[in-house]
């Protein structure tokens, strides 16, 4: 870290001193010990700016207090709804890297969306990022004996269709939460199984993206298996990695390999019961009204909202070119 970077966290961590009680409480459960490289997150998302770095802060914590954020693994969804969040929401958690971070899968092109109501895809996707924060980051950390701060994301694109532009919206709000309240969290993204929208869109939208989010992005051939084996272990790679040929296996799960995305997957099960059982401790705190977790979404960030635009017209394009494809047949 560089000199002027010392400077802008010595001049973000005074400027934090005036911050009041309750968002003191809620910057602690963010840093998790880790006070000084959560302020250079913020400092590296605003380019070292440290007037806007302390604005992102403030948002970020207001918006914690008022969202009761800390409290959000307390709040279960009921198990029914939760299991047709996984089915639809395709995201969980292999392994770790050789570096020690950990590995999350995302199954962008098959996740439906329509399987429950925004708002348990948003509190689900807020409780994710928490328990990475609160648990599976501190414990990586602990274990490798150094901070460890950010993931590695694998991104799977099989089955993307154009019909994906239906869930823009919901993909908007979250991929904004996070920018505004968790950034900086992901060391690199790489995308798998590549259809053509994806690289019709890809096209356009990489010239828009940061570039320090442009630099992190990799886009890998085929299922992406011999890349990432030189970044994690085999017993880390998500299922949908260690295809060994096309065809009619496609879509199956072999018998040792575990599905990342599954309810039943000893990721989510953790998480699940984790959730669990901070309801029971709380509970005999104090006791919270359950389900009533409700987030507002935020504004996308000016430029977020273009690349959702451009996102947007290109798939239209595509749906123009292709007539047969509309609704993603």
């Amino acid at each position: 870290m560089g000199i002027c970077n010392q400077d802008a966290i010595k001049q973000l961590q005074s400027l934090m001193e005036n911050v009041n009680e309750q968002q003191k409480i809620t910057f602690q459960n963010m840093h998790q010990g880790y006070p000084t490289e959560t302020l250079a997150r913020f400092l590296k998302a605003r380019d070292w700016n440290v007037a806007k770095a302390h604005k992102m802060i403030i948002d970020c914590l207001q918006w914690r207090v008022e969202n009761e954020i800390d409290n959000v693994l307390s709040k279960p969804i009921p198990v029914d709804v939760y299991k047709a969040v996984r089915d639809s929401q395709l995201i969980g958690m292999s392994g770790y890297s050789k570096e020690g971070l950990p590995v999350i899968a995302v199954g962008v092109g098959l996740s439906t969306f329509d399987k429950a109501s925004d708002k348990y895809y948003v509190q689900s996707h807020i409780q994710m990022n928490e328990y990475r924060d609160r648990v599976v980051l501190p414990t990586a950390s602990k274990k490798q004996g150094r901070y460890i701060g950010t993931c590695v994301k694998v991104l799977d694109m099989t089955g993307l269709k154009i019909s994906a532009l239906n869930q823009l919206r919901l993909l908007t709000a979250i991929s904004t939460i996070d920018d505004l309240n968790y950034p900086e969290k992901t060391d690199t993204y790489y995308i798998v199984n590549v259809p053509y929208v994806f690289s019709a869109c890809w096209k356009v939208v990489k010239p828009l993206l940061q570039e320090r989010t442009r630099k992190k992005v990799q886009v890998l051939q085929g299922c992406g298996k011999e890349e990432l084996l030189k970044v994690m272990d085999y017993q880390s790679l998500p299922h949908f990695c260690r295809k060994e040929g096309s065809g009619s296996s496609k879509h199956r799960v072999a018998g040792d390999t575990e599905n990342c995305f599954s309810f039943d997957s000893s990721f989510h099960q953790q998480l699940y019961n984790f959730i669990k059982q901070q309801a029971v401790v709380m509970q005999t705190i104090s006791p919270i009204r359950q389900g009533s977790f409700y987030v507002d979404l935020p504004e996308p960030d000016p430029d977020d909202a273009k690349i959702a635009k451009t996102i947007e017209s290109e798939l239209h394009k595509l749906e123009i070119q292709n007539g047969v494809a509309v609704n993603g047949h």
